[in-house]
Order: C-alpha cells, then structure tokens, then sequence
C-alpha cells in the first residue's frame, strides 16, 4: 500500500514489529518500530507525524484457524487486538490532527470476513465485523469536521499472510492446500484471487479528491465472494 501512496505522491509513513520489513521500506519513507495494539507508541507516532492527511489503518493478524470450542482464549484476545484494537488506537490519535485541519480521509481494512462469516475464523471474523462498526461511527463522528471513513474489505490476496491461512485451513479440514486454494477462488464470480496493488489502489482512490462524497461506505475488493466457505 506504501508504493501505490508513494507513487501517488504522499509522503509515507509506516508502522510495524517487524524489523526486517521496515529495513525493506524505501529510504525516503518514515518508517518506526511500533505495535499497532501499543497506544503509547501510537501516541508517539502520531505526535512527531504532526499533521495528517490519509490514515490507512492496515494492521492484521490472521488469528487461529480452528473450530469455536478450540480456539484458546488468548489466541482471540491477540487477534482482536491487532485487528480491532490497533484500527481503534490509529483512529483515536488521528482524529485530533484531521479535525484540526477540517479535513482528512480515514481507511480501515476490515476483509470480506467482516461482510460474511467464516467457518473456522471466528476471532478474524468477530474482529473484522466490528472494523465496519468502527468505521460507520467515525463517519458520522468526524463527517461534521470534513473527515472521511470507509473500509476496503479484500477477499483473498496473493502472499505470504494467505499461504499460511491456506496452509492451516487445509489441516483443519483435511485437505490439500491446493484444494482449498481452489476452493477459495471458485467462491468469487471473478474466480481468482485479488493482489495487493488492487487493495492499494482502492485505498489511493478513497484518499483523493475523486472520492470527496464518499464515506462510511464498505467496499469489497474480492472479485465479488460468493460463498465464504471453501470446498474442494
């Protein structure tokens, strides 16, 4: 998402816990070692950022991939608090810096598991619902200072983080990784997987003035899923 707002001409600034990404960034970019769930090192970014025009709170775990009754406690706390929590703490430190300046556009992503349920994903899934609640109230709270928010919800992405999900669905359900692949992508009218640059792309249009009229809005960038529960 960086590069799509770097070439669009923002200048960047990027938070996470892992180092070896950060070291990756271009070296124009501002990037700072940060959880997204740690509201004092957000508090700290927020203040030496200064001003704010776009805030893509795009931090997430996948969480566990098992049914209901074993899914351990702790396993649902950290993924809601990535999830949830960290698009909260983002919101809360940005709002001063756009209602300060009257205007500003505020991206969440939540994920098609925040319009559908899915099987086996239920503290991803709890997480990202509550994403879309997030999302709707900043927009009626911030609308009134000329901030935006809206929530790009993307299905399926090419990469590492949706390997390893496949990857864990496939134990779970007894099947092959590449069953499950298909699975996925047969439950889209496109009948493909999306890529990162799709996501970013959506998120540099939700951030320009194309889209001055556009918030609270929930917008899906899945090739359109059809059915959330993947089967060989």
């Amino acid at each position: 998402m960086g590069e799509a707002f770097d070439a669009a001409g923002y200048e960047v600034w990027v938070t996470d816990l892992d180092r070896a990404a950060l070291a990756r960034c271009p070296a124009t970019w501002q990037c700072r070692e940060a959880g997204a769930a740690d509201e004092e090192a957000m508090r700290g970014v927020f203040a030496e950022i200064g001003a704010l025009d776009v805030l893509c709170a795009n931090a997430g775990i996948a969480g566990p991939t098992a049914r209901v009754e074993d899914v351990a406690l702790e396993d649902w706390r950290a993924c809601v608090s990535v999830n949830l929590e960290g698009a909260f703490l983002a919101a809360k430190h940005a709002a001063p810096l756009m209602k300060q300046a009257g205007q500003g556009a505020m991206i969440l992503t939540s994920s098609t598991a925040g319009i559908f349920g899915y099987p086996n994903r239920a503290p991803y899934a709890a997480a990202k619902w509550a994403v879309i609640g997030l999302m709707k109230t900043l927009a009626m709270e911030l609308g009134p200072f000329g901030v935006r928010a809206n929530a790009i919800c993307p299905g399926a992405v090419e990469g590492p983080r949706m390997e390893a999900v496949l990857l864990r669905e496939a134990a779970a359900k007894g099947m092959t990784r590449d069953q499950v692949y298909q699975g996925y992508a047969a439950g889209t009218s496109m009948r493909s997987f999306v890529e990162a640059r799709d996501v970013a792309e959506m998120a540099v249009f939700l951030a320009s003035d194309a889209a001055r009229r556009v918030s609270g809005q929930v917008i899906a960038v899945d090739g359109h899923t059809e059915n959330p529960d993947p089967k060989p």
